[in-house]
């Protein structure tokens, strides 16, 4: 007999009869003539019980186990008499597969998420962070159905490159040389490295998703990106996931136009499917989460210019930790001022001076700002960051001269504005802020599997 997934048991209109299924003990309590358990396996975030009868042949070993044993049952699926759960399970048959040693720390039902992250190969087995990575996994799901839907094209973007996309330098470092050999020599030398030249983690996938962009129209790329930015902020991770559509004919408007879309399709997909999990974060982790959701969904986000942003920054009398100043970037301080307490829902800024963005960016008729954008949302701050892409080749050159970037690293790039360049446009959206964003949850680290941040790498 093939064994069935709790999620499964529990959403079945009558009783298959026999089943078998396998998991992990929740809870165990002993009567005189029963052994009561909660069994998990991971499929959903419920248990279900099971009732073992003192009749059964290894019922002393089963009086022993521990919570966390693994073990597989055989038995029969029958209404339960008890509150708050339509099946239960009548055990003819349990066999142990591992016995949870007395040291498994997850024996309390609550543990702070700081303990937690130190034990981050055990915390999805808790029922918040069960929740977090089905909800995880269901929501990269809905980007791919999302972009399906509207006929985009997946790209896989390189991990390893030799440009710096956002120009700042922050950049994990890749080399096959030997430590020892540079130690001697008192210098790199990259002629000799693996691929000849320096080479690094990227930050984005942009600058590929343009290329794609301009030869099938659509695309996006969805993957791990690097930034070795020693920050210890909730709200930043050494290696994160974006999501970084590109779309060919596209103005900044139509680009705000995506990212609003994406957002509400991508909140109304966790409230539809993953209805169970995101209920604990509305009942137990942030109960504001509803009210939230509304405002995502039957709202039409905000747009308005850096400069309006500042000057409405400036007449706020808001006390700020960091000043504000025209040509500075926005602290988040100051984007969840702008998000969450005057527009009170998410609002995007665009035409940023050109002097705190990418050379990539589109200048604006003014020769002073560009086609930026960023999308603000409440509890977070920046969740989106694109822009028109500078698809005219003479000032794509004069910008680079101006940031002194060496043309010759950028060749390839250059050439895709000398053979039928065309408007353009992108952004990168934050695939664990959105994440924090509809889950309540306020540290990043805990919304992906194994953080990697400043002197973690435990796991």
């Amino acid at each position: 007999m093939k064994r069935t997934k709790i999620n499964i048991l529990l959403a079945l209109e009558k009783t298959p009869g026999e089943i078998i299924i396998k998991g992990w003990v929740r809870t165990r309590r002993n009567s005189k003539e029963f052994c009561f358990m909660e069994i998990n396996d991971g499929s959903c975030l419920k248990n279900i019980q099971i009732i073992a009868n003192k009749d059964l042949e290894n019922y002393s070993d089963i009086e022993t186990i521990t919570t966390g044993t693994s073990i597989a049952v055989e038995g029969r699926l029958v209404e339960s008499p008890g509150k708050g759960q339509k099946w239960e399970i009548q055990v003819s048959k349990i066999e142990i597969i591992n016995m949870a040693q007395d040291s498994y720390p997850l024996q309390k039902k609550r543990h702070s998420d700081e303990f937690l992250r130190t034990i981050a190969h055990l915390r999805p087995r808790t029922n918040k962070y069960g929740a977090v990575f089905r909800l995880r996994s269901e929501m990269a799901f809905a980007i791919h159905k999302f972009y399906k839907e509207k006929g985009f094209r997946y790209l896989t973007a390189p991990l390893i490159t030799g440009s710096d996309a956002e120009g700042a330098g922050e950049m994990f470092r890749v080399t096959g040389l030997d430590p020892e050999k540079v130690k001697k020599q008192g210098k790199m030398d990259f002629k000799e490295d693996f691929f000849g030249q320096e080479s690094n983690l990227t930050v984005s996938g942009q600058l590929s998703g343009e290329m794609f962009a301009l030869a099938l129209g659509d695309v996006y790329t969805f993957g791990p990106t690097f930034r070795a930015e020693n920050s210890n902020t909730s709200r930043h991770a050494a290696e994160f996931w974006m999501l970084e559509p590109e779309m060919a004919f596209c103005d900044l408007k139509e680009n705000m136009d995506h990212g609003e879309e994406l957002v509400k399709y991508l909140t109304q997909h966790a409230i539809n499917e993953c209805h169970e999990d995101m209920n604990l974060f509305t009942s137990f982790v942030d109960k504001s989460l509803p009210k939230l959701f509304d405002i995502l969904l039957n709202t039409e986000f905000g747009r308005i210019s850096y400069t309006q942003a500042i000057e409405i920054l400036l007449k706020s009398k808001q006390k700020f930790e960091f000043p504000v100043e025209y040509g500075t970037d926005l602290q988040s301080e100051h984007e969840r001022f702008l998000a969450e307490i005057y527009f009170k829902k998410p609002v995007f800024l665009t035409d940023y001076p050109k002097e705190i963005k990418p050379f990539y960016m589109r200048m604006n008729d003014d020769e002073k700002t560009v086609a930026a954008v960023d999308l603000l949302v409440p509890r977070i701050g920046e969740l989106i960051g694109g822009s028109q892409r500078e698809e005219r080749l003479s000032v794509l050159e004069k910008r680079m001269e101006e940031m002194n970037l060496p043309m010759e690293d950028y060749w390839w790039y250059l050439d895709s504005r000398k053979f039928g360049s065309a408007p353009h446009s992108g952004f990168g959206l934050g695939f664990e802020r959105f994440l924090m964003m509809i889950t309540g949850i306020n540290n990043i680290r805990d919304v992906i599997p194994f953080p990697r941040t400043p002197g973690s790498i435990d796991f």
